[in-house]
């Protein structure tokens, strides 16, 4: 993926999240020199497995496992601290040294307790099948103009006001919500005063240091969180997350100019899966869903929720490639088909009797589409030890080759593993 002459490259979902994201950075991390998580909070976790030992990354970026990376957690996201700090704990517990490789942005909003509450209280009644984790009411308040930011914390008297304000307002909410909780001021003011001394050491003008980086030439990987169909613009809204999952939006969440990417790598599943509410048209029969659930771990790292499981659908997939400017496509958990003997690949959609090419607007209309199904002999056969493409069996080679025809965009990497070197680059 990268060359002589690409400087910056971002990986993206290109599904519904949960496509082995983690994995392919921190693949890629052994050859780039700072990894930038754009958007996102601590509702998405990203998972990487070196040896025997699994490491799931919440907030910190993927390439933090490697020594020499430098690890950027930019404006883009929202950040929960004690989540973030919970996380470098637990790093420097295993042994991982993070002193001076990893920076946080000091126009990233934060993540509070009453952002909590108040998400808990609105996904009773709407549910959306969001975390709980206060993302949704953090971005409401980045856009509404009230949110609290790294850089507020340099200034404690006046985030003191500004926090008197908002857990008024907050309260206020959960009380027309019908929640009986309430967010105590006193607690919040003590969090911060808690929290600010850690925090503002690794505060900096991170856009400008991933902007020094690449026009010095220096590799960076634009890490981004959950996949294009939670995307807020582009997803099966209203069942998506509250930020630009897309391409589009890691220029913006990275702090840097658009022509400073020179590629997006989509990264997608053999199969698909997806977590909590809303459609997804290739979802498998309940004793199929089971098995592939099963044979691939399709629990949520974050939340331990059971994931929903199905076909590939490369209606979704050229979608994502269209509205990421996809350059290239990494396919993982190819492993967990290897003991199916035919595999459906859905190829486009029916709606009510007539034949749509692309994804709908109205969620609801993506829940009545009828997949149309190809049919592709399974391989029966284990490739979790193959390295090159040759070492896969024929018909392991032959669904890569339909899925990279059917997605228009060339196949860069395959995982048939959870392991670091169970990767094939093509």
């Amino acid at each position: 993926m990268f060359d002589a002459e690409t400087a910056c490259v971002v990986v993206v979902g290109a599904q519904w999240g949960d496509e082995g994201k983690g994995k392919l950075v921190d693949v890629l991390s052994e050859r780039v020199d700072f990894v930038v998580r754009y958007q996102g909070g601590a509702n998405a976790g990203h998972t990487v497995v070196i040896g025997d030992s699994q490491f799931i990354l919440r907030q910190i970026p993927s390439g933090i496992l490697h020594p020499t990376v430098t690890c950027i957690v930019g404006n883009g996201v929202v950040l929960e601290p004690e989540t973030f700090f919970g996380e470098l704990d637990e790093l420097a517990r295993r042994g991982v040294n993070t002193t001076g490789r990893i920076f946080v942005s000091d126009r990233a909003h934060l993540v509070l307790p009453y952002h909590k509450l108040l998400d808990a209280a609105s996904e009773r009644s709407q549910q959306l099948g969001t975390t709980g984790r206060g993302i949704g009411p953090a971005y409401e308040d980045k856009y509404g103009r009230r949110g609290i930011r790294v850089t507020d914390l340099r200034h404690l008297e006046c985030a003191r006001a500004m926090l008197a304000e908002r857990v008024d307002r907050a309260n206020l909410l959960l009380e027309l919500m019908g929640s009986p909780e309430r967010a105590s001021l006193d607690a919040h003011v003590t969090l911060l005063e808690r929290l600010a001394p850690r925090v503002l050491p690794l505060a900096a003008d991170t856009g400008l240091l991933v902007h020094r980086a690449v026009r010095a030439g220096r590799r960076v990987l634009l890490e981004g969180a959950q996949g294009a169909l939670l995307d807020v613009d582009h997803g099966t809204y209203p069942y998506v997350t509250s930020s630009n999952t897309t391409a589009g939006g890691a220029a913006v969440g990275a702090g840097i100019g658009p022509t400073a990417i020179a590629g997006v790598l989509g990264v997608v599943k053999a199969y698909t899966t997806r977590v909590g509410n809303g459609p997804l048209p290739t979802e498998a029969d309940t004793a199929t869903g089971d098995r592939l659930r099963e044979l691939g771990g399709e629990f949520g790292s974050v939340t331990g929720r059971a994931r929903r499981c199905g076909w590939f659908d490369a209606t979704v997939v050229r979608y994502a490639v269209r509205v990421n400017g996809l350059t290239g496509l990494a396919v993982t958990k190819l492993d967990v088909l290897d003991s199916f003997a035919e595999i459906p690949v859905c190829t486009a959609y029916r709606l009510d009797g007539e034949s749509c090419e692309q994804i709908p607007a109205e969620a609801d209309a993506l829940g009545r589409v009828q997949p149309i199904y190809e049919m592709l002999p399974g391989w029966q056969r284990p490739t979790g030890e193959a390295r090159t493409l040759a070492d896969l069996p024929p018909a392991a080679r032959a669904y890569l080759d339909r899925l990279e025809s059917l997605s228009e965009t060339p196949l860069r990497y395959v995982s048939v593993g959870t392991r670091r070197d169970q990767i094939i680059e093509v």
